[in-house]
């Protein structure tokens, strides 16, 4: 029987509900919606492209204390407040992942938990780029 597995780090923002940062369970680690908080203040870094960033690396303490980093992720969600800000999720984006790149959906929605111009969340199978 597959064992479930919960992944916690510091150097992602603690959860602030009623979830976990991140679940395995045997090779498939389901990452929970980042946003663009700091994990030392918990508070939420100012502008567009801080906060891409800001979820970028999140994501990417997750995936290293899931046993993988960024590349492990065959699926990304990404969520705007503003699909305006499309291209430059884009641009970020190319700086923390190499191809090939996980599938994914950009979504824009109406809000996001403390005013967070956008979040992620996403999939990740380890062992997948040996």
């Amino acid at each position: 029987m597959p064992q479930r597995q919960i992944i916690v780090t510091a150097n992602a923002p603690a959860a602030i509900g009623t979830y976990s940062q991140a679940v395995r369970v045997d090779q498939t680690v389901y990452l929970s919606g980042q946003i663009g908080l700091d994990p030392a203040s918990m508070q939420m870094v100012e502008g567009i492209e801080a906060q891409i960033h800001r979820v970028f690396a999140n994501l990417h303490a997750v995936t290293v204390a899931a046993g993988g980093d960024l590349n492990d992720i065959v699926k990304l969600n990404v969520f705007l407040t503003d699909l305006g800000h499309f291209a430059k999720v884009n641009e970020i984006m190319a700086q923390y992942f190499q191809q090939p790149y996980p599938a994914r959906a950009a979504v824009g929605v109406a809000s996001l938990p403390r005013g967070a111009l956008v979040e992620a969340d996403g999939v990740m199978v380890l062992g997948c780029n040996a």
